[in-house]
């Protein structure tokens, strides 16, 4: 997952919503608002989809985790004074999507039997388990590169017709 914050650059927003304070008051502004949350939903759709396609072992908390609005969020997308928080609170969600090593090296003191070990505490014979790379599934990054497109598109074509409604 992106470290930091994610910040969706749309060109001409920041004019076009000082535009809109002017000509039509809080009105269209607050439909630019309405849109722009329903663009947040949008992407947490995607992320949850990306979740069930990439085949993410998880008891259903991470899939669920995801929300907006939150302080506990973890992304916010913001443009033209207007702010997006979307993310998860839960602590694993970045290592499932990067990648992580499972734990530490450790000794564990016991007795191989032929192919079998026997764990024997004390024992001055053992194993050394060593820290392996789990690969991370990119649920995150796969849903943020989908909705940057999708974004685009629903924004050329609202764009359009919030210019209509202003005159401009």
């Amino acid at each position: 997952m992106a470290k930091g914050p994610i910040t969706v650059k749309i060109e001409g927003l920041e004019r076009f919503l000082k535009k809109v304070e002017r000509t039509s008051g809080d009105k269209l502004k607050k439909e630019v608002a309405r849109w722009l949350e329903a663009s947040g939903f949008q992407f947490l759709d995607e992320i949850q989809q990306q979740i069930i396609a990439m085949g993410v072992v998880d008891t259903r908390r991470l899939l669920n985790s995801f929300d907006k609005g939150d302080e506990a969020n973890i992304r916010r997308i913001s443009n033209g004074g207007l702010t997006l928080d979307v993310g998860t609170n839960l602590d694993y969600a970045r290592y499932v999507n990067d990648g992580h090593f499972t734990g530490e090296t450790r000794w564990v003191p016991g007795v191989w039997k032929g192919d079998t070990f026997e764990y024997t505490p004390g024992a001055e014979t053992g194993m050394l388990l060593k820290a392996q790379w789990v690969e991370g599934r990119p649920y995150w990054d796969t849903a943020l590169v989908i909705f940057e497109r999708m974004f685009g598109k629903s924004f050329e074509k609202k764009f359009e017709q919030w210019v209509k409604e202003v005159g401009w």
